[in-house]
């Protein structure tokens, strides 16, 4: 909807707030620490005089980012208790962020991941530079540095990022084909035939926080681990399961299911025709995202 076709009387945080829960979201990978980080902010926009606020919508994205880094504090501290690997929370995304290839990159879990090297300024920073667009003047008051600092700091991350992102920019296209092949053999139960869709140097990480019996702690490397774990876990359980098509953060992922209920979403990173990560949550504190569709706008 365009700003004419709003009606007049909306309120800045309510037109903004998908991008504001995006910003939030990319800064904490937590949905629930976002809508923490959005009703602050509102309390806090709520409270001012709105009489000298120019542009309402780099004013709400100063303050979300504001409250977002002193989350990512508290949170930083929490994730050294976590038990095992620690995944960003996942979202079940709509088409359009799946076009924006922009959005839907920046916000995957193969992403986010690389994100979490990150310290607290620096992911600020580059999520508001690389996906925002945000000139460096406004993230300088936002991160309350100068905005010299801000483009050093920018450049930095922006190469922290890129030797750690993807070598391979897939289109949506081959990334949805190796996907399905990868439901279709798990559904199949021919896991073996799974060494034809993985790379020789998959990696698969576990997200349970400690919950799931029989989860992986570590990281399993190399495609013959990753598929003897599989044909294990699965001859330990006492009932079918199925594998359906998920979109999760702005890709097709698979959602692990057990009588109609959701036990893991997984999502994909793709190369060369094969899958090379493998990103599962079964954490189920972090599954309450997949309930709905999530407002990510950039």
């Amino acid at each position: 909807m365009s700003d004419l076709s709003r009606p007049a009387t909306e309120d800045p945080f309510v037109t903004h707030r998908g991008l504001l829960f995006t910003v939030a979201y990319e800064m904490l990978g937590s949905a629930a620490d976002a809508e923490d980080v959005l009703q602050e902010s509102w309390l806090r926009w709520s409270a001012e005089d709105r009489g000298d606020v120019l542009d309402p919508r780099a004013y709400l994205v100063r303050i979300v980012t504001r409250q977002a880094l002193n989350q990512l504090r508290t949170a930083s501290r929490r994730r050294e208790e976590y038990v095992g690997p620690w995944l960003p929370e996942p979202l079940r995304t709509t088409q359009d962020v799946a076009d924006d290839v922009v959005l839907a990159e920046s916000v995957s879990l193969a992403m986010l991941t690389v994100l979490e090297t990150l310290g607290p300024t620096e992911r600020a920073v580059f999520v508001l530079r690389e996906v925002f667009d945000v000139p460096f003047d406004e993230i300088a008051e936002a991160v309350g540095k100068t905005s010299a600092a801000v483009r050093q700091i920018a450049h930095r991350a922006r190469d922290h990022v890129a030797a750690r992102r993807p070598r391979i920019a897939v289109d949506a296209s081959e990334h949805d084909r190796v996907v399905e092949r990868f439901i279709a053999v798990m559904n199949s139960g021919d896991v073996q035939s799974l060494m034809d869709v993985l790379a020789p140097d998959v990696v698969s990480v576990t997200d349970s926080g400690g919950l799931v019996r029989h989860a992986a702690r570590r990281p399993l490397h190399g495609a013959e681990r990753v598929v003897a774990f599989l044909q294990g876990s699965i001859a330990k359980l006492d009932t079918a399961f199925a594998v359906v098509p998920l979109r999760v953060n702005g890709m097709l992922g698979a959602g692990i299911q057990i009588g109609g209920a959701l036990l893991a979403a997984v999502s994909f990173a793709v190369e060369d025709g094969r899958i090379t990560r493998v990103f599962s949550v079964a954490n189920p504190e972090k599954l309450s995202g997949l309930d709905a569709e999530a407002p990510l706008a950039r």
